[in-house]
């Protein structure tokens, strides 16, 4: 049996992402023995910028952070750039953050953690281009492969992704951390 059998990860995406960046964290986790749940701003299906379907289980208006026990953020300018503009999604990434649950954010995907007001304090990378926005909001940016700060896992590229997965795994599997705050 594996470590992360009986957690629940949420996927926050919609088209445009980075195709990599959502289907190597969901194998990740799911082999760990996770159940994944791909919650978007709309219900279907999303494309990602290479041509990749997702099928969504949950919208984020029906999605509540209370049932899952991490969240996981893909990368994709149009992605992250789409994902930050809808309030039902700032505001359940906002809420793993209230409840101390690990978060792993990836490239672009770091940019709802601008929006949702989590990064005071907090140390991050992210796609370079995402410095100042995250810096703005509180943050210390650094240029390195993987950052973890007190359950958030966070990544520069699809290059990143081994060391990403491996610690975003390690997070979800710790469970809570009381330093995971909004």
């Amino acid at each position: 049996m594996s470590h992360l059998t009986g957690k629940r990860v949420a996927v926050l995406a919609t088209d445009g992402f980075e195709d990599s960046e959502l289907t190597e964290p969901i194998s990740a986790v799911q082999e760990h023995g996770a159940e994944v749940i791909v919650v978007s701003t709309k219900t279907g299906s999303i494309t990602g910028k290479n041509g990749h379907e997702q099928e969504v289980s949950l919208t984020s208006a029906d999605a509540n952070a209370n049932e899952f026990d991490a969240l996981v953020l893909p990368g994709g300018v149009v992605n992250g750039d789409q994902i930050r503009l809808d309030a039902d999604a700032v505001a359940f990434t906002k809420d793993f953050f209230a409840q101390h649950k690990p978060v792993g954010a990836i490239c672009h995907g770091g940019w709802i953690l601008a929006d949702a007001d989590v990064l005071n304090g907090r140390t991050v990378t992210s796609y370079a281009s995402l410095r100042t926005d995250l810096q703005n909001a509180g943050a210390t940016w650094v240029d390195e492969e993987v950052v973890v700060d007190q359950g958030l896992v966070t990544s520069r590229t699809p290059d990143d992704l081994p060391a990403f997965n491996t610690k975003l795994v390690e997070e979800i599997g710790e469970g809570e951390h009381p330093g995971q705050t909004a």
